[in-house]
């Protein structure tokens, strides 16, 4: 499937009625199938392939000095979560992956976790890392400031949660599987968590969502970025943008000795932000589906049910 996809310089550098059109596709996109591709976004080719490589490095680590990079009572939200330790909400079997995950740059100003940095394992990870979450937030907060439009509200509504946010980076290796595993995939069905999630090209297929109650392989070009609806914007608009169910499948045979690496930015406001139900949202036709809580609250009860609190 091809996804529907847009160029944010129409809405970055558009008149208002490109910004409007921009909104109005995005939505679409978003309530028909919870997902698009983004392209002119100002992320270079060389700057995606930095990025690879340096991760690719950190991840062919030995196992011991990847695990000195394991912080303790972070949930998983800083530092490195080895091999099948995440599992799918509701699964048992665990996701045959690993990740390392940074929060924002400036984490102790808003009295956040502190990053833990990788240093000299791997030249130049830290400064590629911080210059492309710098570049994914900025990019996270135009696509919200588009949802605002697109909902009803003032396009400004998010730029204060996100402000002080606290979107996380995740870099995920999908190690190759010489043979078929005899449990698990590398991403069991899942909905993401957050308002939107922004995807750097994976570096191999696998991607399928679910459109019209069946599988579907996602086809992107490799400088597009793939976003997707998350939970907490599902349960502020009251299921009006629903977080479409995605996996990422095994490889085929031929393709089992090819790792996978994977780049999700997901966009998260701050803690104390209610994630209730926005009243313009609530109806006869769609009476309130959730309850309310702030979204730290909501991130938590989330990590314990896929195994990282």
């Amino acid at each position: 499937m091809q996804l529907p996809t847009l160029s944010l310089s129409q809405w970055t550098q558009g008149s208002p009625a490109d910004q409007i059109a921009f909104s109005e596709s995005l939505g679409q996109a978003f309530r028909s199938l919870g997902f698009a591709a983004i392209e002119d976004h100002g992320f270079t080719t060389q700057e995606r392939e930095n990025l690879y490589s340096a991760v690719q490095q950190f991840f062919e680590l030995p196992e011991p000095i990847k695990n000195t990079f394991v912080k303790h009572g972070a949930k998983g939200q800083r530092g490195f979560t080895p091999f099948k330790v995440e599992h799918a909400k509701g699964e048992t079997s665990a996701d045959l992956k690993e990740f390392y995950q940074w929060g924002p740059m400036n984490a102790a100003e808003r009295g956040l976790m502190p990053n833990l940095l990788v240093g000299s394992q791997v030249q130049g990870l830290d400064e590629v890392i911080s210059q492309s979450y710098r570049k994914l937030e900025s990019i996270g907060n135009e696509l919200m400031k588009a949802v605002a439009l697109h909902i009803g509200l003032d396009r400004e509504f998010f730029s204060e949660p996100l402000a002080s946010g606290h979107s996380i980076f995740r870099a995920i290796h999908y190690p190759a599987q010489p043979a078929l595993p005899e449990d698990g995939i590398r991403a069991a069905a899942h909905e993401d968590i957050n308002l939107i999630t922004l995807l750097m090209g994976a570096s191999a297929e696998g991607l399928e969502v679910v459109s019209e109650q069946k599988w579907v392989p996602i086809h992107v070009t490799s400088d597009a970025l793939v976003i997707n609806v998350g939970d907490m914007l599902q349960r502020l608009t009251n299921g009006m943008l629903s977080s479409t169910t995605h996996r990422v499948v095994n490889p085929t045979a031929e393709k089992r000795h090819l790792p996978r690496y994977s780049m999700p930015f997901f966009v998260h406001p701050k803690e104390d932000m209610p994630l209730n139900c926005l009243e313009h949202c609530i109806s006869d036709e769609r009476p309130k589906a959730f309850s309310d809580i702030t979204a730290g609250a909501y991130l938590h009860e989330r990590l314990v049910e896929i195994g990282l609190a």
